[in-house]
Order: C-alpha cells, then sequence, then structure tokens
C-alpha cells in the first residue's frame, strides 16, 4: 500500500490534471486581476498539505471556532480564533484506496454543516457503496453513516434548512440535489434539472439555502442558480442567476439580500456577486488565495479555505473584512 504521502501527492495531481483540462487555459492560468479589495487580509492558518490536510469546506460555530473538511485525508478538524487545528474524525478508507471515486480517483470528505444540537454532518465520497453518503459526528461520539448515497456519484455541496430540518446534498457527477432529513434515512431526489449536469469534470457544488430558495452553483458552466423551495418542500423551476463565473466553487451571503461571496477554484479568486449578475474580484494571488474552495461570513469577517490543489504550495485559511460600505 502506498504511504499517505503518496496517496495525496497522487490525489493532487489528479485534481489539479482535471481541472486543467476541465476549465478555460485562460481561467487555470490567468494573472491576478483587478479589484475592489477586502480589507484587512491575513492567513491565520497554515495546513499540512502532504498529511492531505486540503480544506475544501467550512461550518462556523456559535463559539468562534469552526469546523472543516479535509479532503485528502478524509478527516473533520476544528479550527480555533488562536490558530489551533485539532482532528475531530477520520472517516474509515474504503478497502481498495478510493480508486473508483468517480472523476477523482481519491476518496475525499467535502461538505460540511453544523446542527443546533451540536452535530456536525459531513459529506464522503468514496465510490463504494458502503461509506458513500452522508456521515454525523455528534458530540463525544464516533462519526456514523446516516444516510447512503449513490457510490457512482460524487457527494460535494452540503446545505441546511433549520425550518424544515432538512439538508440538501449536491452531486457533482450524477447532477442532483437529494435531500435528507437531520435524523437521516433514506434521500430523496428533489432536483436533477439541466442546470445542474456538468459538462466534462463537475456540475452541481456549493449549496445555500436563502430566502425561500436552495442556491447552487455549477462549477462547469460557471454559473450561480437559484431553485425554489415549493411547498412540500418541492423544487421550482432553476433560474441562472449570475454566469460567467469560471471554476466557482462555494460561496456565501454577505447578508446584504442576494449579494454573495463566491470562490473561483483554480482562478485563484474570490468575487463579488450582485444580485443583478455582474461580479468583481475582491481576492486573488496577490493575496495568498491557493485555490479556494469555500467562504463563509461571521458578521463582517470573511473566511476563505484554500485548498491548494493546484498551486500544491500553502493550503490555508485567509481571513478578510467586509467594507461597512461597497457597491
Amino acid at each position: 500500500m502506498l504511504k499517505r504521502s503518496s496517496l495525496v501527492a497522487t490525489a493532487a495531481a489528479t485534481v489539479a490534471a482535471a481541472i486543467a483540462v476541465a476549465l478555460p487555459a485562460h481561467a487555470a492560468h490567468a494573472a491576478p486581476t483587478a479589484k475592489e479589495p477586502l480589507g484587512h487580509v491575513r492567513i491565520t492558518h497554515h495546513f499540512d498539505l502532504a498529511a492531505g490536510q486540503m480544506p475544501e469546506n467550512i461550518a462556523l460555530l456559535p463559539d468562534g471556532t469552526a469546523d472543516v473538511t479535509f479532503a485528502g485525508s478524509r478527516q473533520i478538524a476544528r479550527i480555533t480564533p488562536g490558530g489551533g487545528t485539532r482532528i475531530l474524525a477520520t472517516l474509515p478508507a474504503p478497502a481498495d484506496g478510493g480508486v473508483r471515486t468517480p472523476v477523482l480517483g481519491f476518496p475525499l470528505a467535502t461538505g460540511i454543516v453544523q446542527a443546533a444540537d451540536g452535530s456536525t454532518y459531513a459529506l464522503y465520497a468514496t465510490g463504494t457503496a458502503d461509506l458513500t453518503g452522508l456521515w454525523r459526528l455528534a458530540p463525544g461520539r464516533a462519526p456514523e453513516r446516516i444516510a447512503a448515497l449513490p457510490p457512482d456519484g460524487l457527494p460535494n455541496g452540503l446545505a441546511l434548512d433549520p425550518h424544515s430540518k432538512q439538508l440538501y446534498i449536491t452531486d457533482s457527477v450524477l447532477g442532483t440535489v437529494w435531500t435528507v432529513p437531520l435524523s437521516g434515512g433514506r434521500p430523496t431526489a428533489w432536483s436533477t434539472a439541466p442546470e445542474l449536469a456538468p459538462t466534462g469534470f463537475l456540475g452541481a457544488n456549493g449549496a445555500k439555502v436563502h430566502d425561500g430558495a436552495l442556491w447552487v452553483t455549477n462549477l462547469d458552466k460557471g454559473t450561480l442558480v437559484r431553485i425554489p423551495i415549493r411547498h412540500g418542500n418541492r423544487a421550482g423551476v432553476p433560474q441562472v442567476r449570475a454566469s460567467g463565473l469560471a471554476g466557482i466553487d462555494d460561496f456565501a451571503f454577505t447578508g446584504r439580500g442576494n449579494e454573495v461571496l463566491a470562490a473561483l477554484n483554480a482562478p485563484n479568486e474570490v468575487v463579488l456577486i450582485r444580485p443583478d449578475g455582474t461580479h468583481s474580484t475582491v481576492l486573488n494571488a496577490d493575496d495568498g488565495l491557493q485555490n479556494p474552495t469555500s467562504v463563509a461570513l461571521r458578521g463582517k469577517e470573511v473566511y476563505v479555505l484554500n485548498a491548494a490543489y493546484t498551486t500544491a504550495e500553502d493550503p490555508n485559511l485567509l481571513l478578510a473584512r467586509l467594507p461597512g460600505r461597497h457597491r
């Protein structure tokens, strides 16, 4: 069996090659663009690339800490404002090493949210029927899978509607949004709209519940899509709200209506998407971005995870400040 460092190197190389093929050359290798900067930018945490600590998604906790998934090491970790990182759980390795994981060929932990009772929920893709799915990490307990998902898919984005107590899961390979109750159980295919489908690499990606709808990004198509949540938890007709966003990954709402901050992975940018669909760059490689994967906000504080999938240099957590007034 390969050592973990060798597996991680293989995984990173696989992601880099896939992104290079899937995205336009100018997007994968573009120079930093002119931007409307965020303030007080600094890197607060550096992670161990050789150990597979490629941060994929983040959930902010009420006490000021945050839980993150490390894609390459199959781990859920808790990070503190002081710079500490504590591994909460390592998800079990598939017997075949994850070589059947669709598109990527390695097992990876992806989306993460936390519920009001303190339980953390995370997605895991392995290409195997016994492990792929939704996992719950309850305080003081070992992680357990509470919903199985198709092994030929790639569960990626995870969003929680606290009112209906439903979890929404994007599948980047099958072009599907699944729903699962917080208690777990059999997933339901909520939407298989064409707007979710991939076009060569990964389709539906980031997910957030906001203003009566599920908002989803499509990495391949470079779009931000709004899907209304209708009575009885039925999916409405999808609406593309922004486009031209090559490599868009996860995102967060700023608190100003439908305004969004989104991570563009290969282009090494964070962009501000306005309600009219126009966008501008607010962070880029000059600020320390290393393939940003997700964005979260605590008040005006902006959290950006960087996985270093293709840069292969410095996976990190970057913090910045949202201005009091911005366009």
